[in-house]
Parts: C-alpha cells; structure tokens; sequence
C-alpha cells in the first residue's frame, strides 16, 4: 500500500475520530441536531468551496449529476449527520462507536448487492469481521447502557446510510468527470439546502446557545466535514467504498489513544486487545493481490519470445488525474 494512502487513511481517521467529541459538546451547548447539521455541512461546503477555486475546478453540470449529488447528499450528509446528532443525545459513546463501526459490514453487503464489490477475498472478509471484533472489544457496549433504544436505532440507521451513500458514490460521481474538490463542495452545498429544510421541525430557536458549542461545531464543520470529506472522495475513488468505509474501524483506536495521551486515561488489557485486533483485521482489508509476472509465451512466428499481454490498468490510473495520488 502506497504511503500516501496510509498518512490519508490516518489523517481521515483522526479528524473522524473526535467528531463525536464535537457533536457531544455541541448539543451540550445548545445547539439541535438539525442545527448541528446545518452548520457542519455549510462550513464543509465553504472550505471545499475555496480549495476549489484555488485549484480552479468548475462546478458539474448537467442536470443528471446534480440528481445524483441529491441522492449522495442526502444519504451520506443530510440524514446520518442528523441520525448521529439525535443518537448521542441518549446514547453512551460506547454504544454509538460499536453501532458506527457497522458501516463497514453494510457497506460490503450493499456493494455487493449492486456490484461495485466484485471479486471479494475471504481475508478480506476475515480482516472486516476481525476489525468489528476489536470494536467490540475496546467499547464493551454490554457493560453500558443503551444498547436497545431508539438513540442506538438512529445510530445504526446512519451507519446503513453512510454504506449506502459510499457505494452510490463510488459508482455514480467518482468518475463524471469533475474534480474531486468541485463535486465534494456542490455535494455539501446540496446537503446544506437539504439539512435547512427541516430547520422548522427541528427548531429555529438560537437563545441560550453557548460559545463552546459554536465553536465545537465549527472545528466539526471545517475538519470534521470539509477535510475529511474531501479525504473520503479519495479513497473511494482510489480503493472503493469499502476501504473508504474501513476507516470506521480505527475510530475507536483513535479516540482510546486520544484520551490516553491528553486525559491521561487508563487502558485495560481488553482495551489493548481490541486495539490490536482492530489493527489486523484493517491491515487484512488492505492486504492487495500481488500482482501477476509477465509470463514469455513461445512464439507464433518462431522468432523470438513473445511477452504476455499485460493486465488490465488499475481503476486508480484511469482516473482523471485530480483523483490520482
């Protein structure tokens, strides 16, 4: 695996991995789950917005892509940014990490089903099932509460919208032709025209929202939206959307290293175990066929070797060159 996809794979995981730290505090601060989610989106689409005119990328065209960024908004945006926002209001963080690391289950069930995932390998299988076992195993969501309730019920439902967002992304947007910083802005766009909407049930009430909330929405809106969104189009574009969706795993490895590092939190042995798990079971999902030698095939004409043809192109190189690399 190239190094750079591993610092992105990294740097994805990180950002994602306090994103429940900010939404936490957000909602503590008064702010709704709608609010939350119409300010994230909005704040990802600003950042996305400059990157792309800096990198002077057009906006898509056409009416058929912009149906298909409705769709992408409203499954990977609109409804799991909300899902997340109204599940953490009852749900312990154990609970809610477990039920997020299911995307990555979904997420190869569903490519499956619409064939963007061909071709699966039972070690992959082996290392997605693994990495859900260390998740389980860090978290222990038998010890907390909430396991059965519908907080836990949004959070899974997000976890399947994300799965479905990624695979629809995977086949439908990643290669129209568009700059990858482009259509990650017109989809936030769309997702914050999508999210406002639904202001008036979710409340339009601004009183008694603290400063902390603001600005924990705003590093969520800027690093946890923007960055990170930008981050996952490369990844899904490079590697498909169960490896996209595979970073789910290294949440909680994130957020325990986190707060053993800052908070000077304590890890038990099972904490470790997990951890350790979790590690393998990605390190298994991103486990690539080694690549066939060119075999010499005898001649037709009796002059000389003849090489075998070569493989097919990666799907990574016939990208257009804005999602390469």
């Amino acid at each position: 695996m190239k190094t750079h996809s591993l610092v992105r794979m990294a740097v994805l995981a990180l950002l994602w991995g306090s994103g429940f730290l900010w939404i936490k505090v957000a909602l503590n601060g008064g702010l709704g789950p709608v609010q939350i989610t119409v300010i994230r989106c909005a704040l990802g689409a600003g950042v996305l917005t400059v990157l792309a005119l800096i990198a002077r990328q057009r906006f898509p065209r056409g009416r058929r892509i912009w149906g298909h960024l409705v769709v992408a908004a409203f499954f990977c945006n609109a409804v799991p940014f909300a899902l997340f926002a109204i599940g953490e209001q009852t749900v312990d963080s154990g609970v809610a990490g477990v039920l997020n690391a299911t995307t990555p289950l979904w997420s190869l069930l569903i490519g499956v089903g619409m064939g963007t995932e061909r071709g699966i390998r039972p070690v992959r299988v082996a290392g997605l099932t693994l990495g859900f076992a260390g998740t389980l195993l860090i978290f222990a969501p038998w010890q907390e509460a909430g396991l059965a309730s519908w907080g836990a019920l949004a959070l899974l439902l997000a976890a399947v919208s994300y799965a479905v967002a990624f695979a629809y992304m995977g086949r439908k947007l990643v290669d129209s032709g568009t700059g990858p910083v482009a259509v990650s802005a017109a989809q936030l766009l769309t997702a914050t025209g999508l999210s406002a909407v639904a202001l008036p049930a979710g409340g339009l009430s601004w009183t008694g929202i603290t400063p902390t909330a603001l600005a924990a929405v705003a590093v969520l809106g800027v690093f946890g939206t923007g960055v990170t969104f930008y981050l996952n189009y490369r990844i899904i574009a490079e590697e498909g959307a169960t490896s996209a969706a595979t970073v789910g795993y290294l949440l909680p490895v994130v957020s325990v290293a986190l707060g053993a590092i800052v908070l000077d939190e304590g890890l038990s042995a099972r904490v470790l175990a997990g951890m350790a798990v979790v590690l393998l079971g990605v390190g298994l999902t991103r486990l690539k066929r080694p690549a066939p030698t060119d075999r010499i095939r005898p001649p037709v004409d009796g002059t000389g070797p003849t090489p075998a043809p070569r493989a097919a192109e990666p799907r990574s190189a016939r990208l257009p060159s804005g999602l390469r690399g």
